[in-house]
């Protein structure tokens, strides 16, 4: 993974008052945008110029809004609302988060020792958004990067056989909820009634066993790679390693499978016939991912969009205290309209 400085000197056409760069030159994400007028409103100019933003987004997947005198979550969502109008609410959620207001969260409440592995958000789901944004309020003392990856480079980067295993057979990820790890089914579905998960479960194609002690199974097959709607571009869109209990490190896997029969975790992934994901699959995603990461240090008043589907995340352990901020937007496919 290369740790990237300050944007690079050529700079790329705009409308004068805001200047974009890449981070660096030998990257094609994220593109930078930079104000060449003081006090320029950033929600303002977003909103006059969403084609333009639309546009570098498609071809970049990743842009970084830098040097905006963004400070405040209220100046955040205003930004976030000048591109998306529509903010989406946290659902079928994998991870702890609080809500700041409409639409806007904190990024995953996780330990700061933990890393957070590649994924593209919400890709165990049927609908997921296109538009994901984060905003730095306080960087972390050391630590705390956001590494971002081209879908289309990872997807390209896979041994050939590995693609063709997932074309073939798909993903399929095992969800346990009420075993003292991991999330509850009431937060993970926002609802304490048995029967609205359920109804939810059927709309969504999802497989639904209840367990003794009210406890729940979920199971769901998806492709984990798929083309982009508005480029046509095939991209790797997955949570296949993350998810899988590899990710968690061997000593804590092995402490795991020790006290949960392998069905019983709060999270694994196999192939969607149900049969396991080979060792060396698994470790050539990652290596492609390793190989392929941008990585930047957050600044104070930072905000980065990315597009979901080209682009995926992670979070790098941090020390020190740290707060980013995130809202999503763009329902696809939306079901509810």
């Amino acid at each position: 993974m290369k740790e990237l400085q300050h944007p690079g000197a050529a700079g790329l056409q705009d409308d004068g008052s805001v200047r974009m760069s890449l981070l660096d030159s030998g990257e094609s994400l994220p593109l930078v945008l930079q104000p060449e007028i003081a006090g320029l409103d950033l929600a303002a100019w977003a909103g006059n110029n969403r084609a333009l933003v639309e546009a570098q987004l498609l071809k970049h997947g990743a842009l970084l809004f830098r040097n905006f005198k963004l400070d405040t979550a209220e100046g955040f969502e205003a930004l976030a609302r000048a591109i998306s109008p529509r903010l989406l609410d946290y659902r079928e959620r994998s991870s702890p988060r609080s809500e700041i207001s409409q639409g806007v969260y904190t990024s995953t409440d996780h330990p700061p020792d933990q890393v957070i592995h590649f994924h593209n958000e919400q890709s165990y789901t049927k609908s997921w958004p296109m538009k994901l944004w984060f905003f730095c309020l306080t960087p972390a003392r050391q630590g705390g990067a956001t590494p971002i990856a081209d879908g289309r480079l990872i997807l390209n980067a896979l041994d050939p056989h590995t693609r063709e295993r997932f074309l073939d057979r798909k993903v399929m990820y095992v969800r346990n909820y009420g075993d003292g790890m991991g999330l509850s089914w009431q937060d993970a579905f926002q609802t304490t009634v048995p029967s609205e998960v359920e109804a939810y479960c059927r709309r969504s194609g999802i497989s639904l066993e209840w367990r003794e002690g009210g406890r729940l199974r979920t199971r769901q097959v998806f492709d984990a790679i798929v083309a982009h709607p508005k480029t046509g571009e095939m991209v790797w869109f997955e949570h296949v390693a993350f998810f899988h209990v590899s990710s968690l490190g061997p000593l804590l896997c092995e402490a795991l499978l020790e006290e949960y029969r392998e069905e019983d975790l709060p999270f694994n992934t196999y192939y969607g016939d149900g049969s396991r994901l080979e060792s060396s699959v698994l470790d050539g995603i990652r290596e492609a991912y390793n190989t392929h990461s941008v990585k930047f240090s957050w600044q104070q008043g930072d905000a980065l969009l990315i597009d979901n589907m080209l682009t995926s995340h992670g979070r790098e352990a941090y020390a020190g205290p740290r707060k980013i901020l995130v809202s999503m937007a763009e329902l696809y496919p939306d079901r509810e309209h």
